[in-house]
């Protein structure tokens, strides 16, 4: 997580649940997030069984030029992305994932501009699933809530450990690298085989899972 928005919404949800997979929906109150509420959204599944958004945030909806409520989340992308972040959400309302996707949004009129978004799921009962998120826009140029986004693209996708990120997000220790100078260039490491890019997701090698 790069963006004050995400690291900011994370620590406050993984404060609610307090071990728990998640949170129940009654335990958010909006007054302790009233800073990141104009870029928040809730998500719920619809009588087919697909994420619509049951509330979004003012700024969000003027990103996008439009009422969020009661739309598709998955039609906020592309078609070839949609079956994708449709399965992610679902992950996110049946197995209690957490999910980041890095993206890249495309205005009306051709400009860009990337995101980040941070999906977290909270308790509403097997019937009543619900989603709690935020999209950060990574930079905020002028025309952004002037020039609706109408179109985006998936640059990157991670699913989150919560105990894992916790852990992560000690203060780092400065640590000299072992790996020569040299060996550190971008097209090096990339020629090493330490890193490959797999349609929009990047895959690195010599993990396992868990």
């Amino acid at each position: 997580m790069n963006q004050n928005g995400s690291i900011t919404l994370f620590h406050y949800w993984n404060r609610l649940r307090d071990g728990r997979p998640a949170p129940k929906r009654s335990e958010v109150e909006p007054a302790d997030i009233k800073s990141l509420l104009a870029d928040t959204f809730i998500l719920e599944r619809d009588t087919r069984g697909q994420p619509i958004f049951r509330l979004a945030g003012t700024r969000l909806c003027a990103c996008y030029g439009r009422e969020l409520k009661g739309f598709s989340f998955p039609s906020l992308w592309r078609e070839k992305d949609q079956r994708l972040v449709s399965r992610l959400i679902h992950g996110v309302f049946d197995q209690k994932s957490v999910v980041l996707i890095n993206f890249e949004g495309f205005s009306r009129n051709g400009r860009s501009n990337k995101f980040e978004l941070l999906a977290l799921p909270l308790d509403g009962g097997i019937e009543n699933p619900r989603c709690l998120g935020v999209i950060s826009a990574a930079e905020k140029p002028f025309w952004l809530g002037a020039d609706p986004i109408t179109d985006a693209m998936i640059d990157s996708i991670r699913v989150i450990d919560p105990e894992k990120e916790m852990l992560n997000n000690r203060p780092a220790i400065d640590v000299p690298s072992l790996v020569p100078a040299e060996l550190e260039a971008p097209d090096t490491i990339s020629a090493l085989g330490r890193a490959r890019r797999i349609r929009h997701l990047v895959v690195f090698d010599g993990g396992r899972e868990e």
